[in-house]
């Protein structure tokens, strides 16, 4: 007991005496350094698509407008899709550019096949995609439909969240939106067996239609 106890007093008398003395700290600006390796500007495309892509969310490209909506015509046929409901006026205007049929209104929201929203961001880092409640599409355009179609844009890809962040706040300034989401992936849940199941606690599949401009 004798040695435990002098041990114990030798390992305390060098905590003090560390304490006592003062020393420059070695990483001053630590909390300053990004956490990650810069990315490449060309490369947060590609980071993105496999990022998303690695939580079972699907990846599409599109060079205009065009091409946007005859993947979406494509999709729609092919999974048999009758309502599909988009609620934000920039987005409603591009669609009807193209005669792209959809739902303007919640009629018969309850039926809903998919929903069609903008965003605010894309996070390269994790494959996510930020959204809010300030703008038509509300709160449940993005959660309560099986399927959430997003439009983006390649000058909405950033890096990482604080990226993402920065953009909401040189957007709306001031008024932030009441809500702010990061979706990654489908919904899912493994709470039941250890077994992923998606679209648990909102849409069961997430696509990303990326515009070239």
């Amino acid at each position: 007991m004798k040695d435990i106890t002098t041990a114990k007093e030798k390992l305390l008398k060098k905590v003090r005496k560390a304490l006592l003395e003062k020393r420059d700290n070695p990483y001053p600006n630590l909390e300053d350094l990004p956490l990650y390796a810069n990315f490449e500007e060309e490369l947060l495309e590609v980071t993105f698509a496999e990022e998303l892509m690695a939580v079972k969310g699907e990846f599409v490209f599109c060079e205009d407008e065009i091409n946007l909506v005859e993947h979406l015509l494509t999709l729609a046929e092919e999974r048999g899709w009758r309502k599909i409901y988009c609620w934000e006026s920039a987005l409603q205007q591009l669609l009807a550019n193209y005669e792209f049929p959809f739902y303007e209104t919640d009629k018969d929201f309850e039926q809903a096949d998919a929903g069609i929203t903008l965003c605010e961001a894309l996070i390269a880092r994790n494959g996510s995609v930020l959204i809010s409640n300030a703008n038509g599409a509300g709160r449940r355009l993005s959660i309560y439909p099986p399927v959430h179609l997003v439009i983006a844009y390649a000058s909405q890809l950033v890096p990482d969240l604080k990226d993402g962040f920065k953009l909401i706040k040189e957007k709306y300034g001031k008024d932030i939106p009441s809500m702010i989401s990061n979706i990654t992936g489908p919904s899912r849940t493994a709470d039941i067996e250890k077994t992923l199941v998606l679209g648990a606690h909102g849409p069961k599949e997430l696509f990303v239609f990326l515009l070239d401009s």
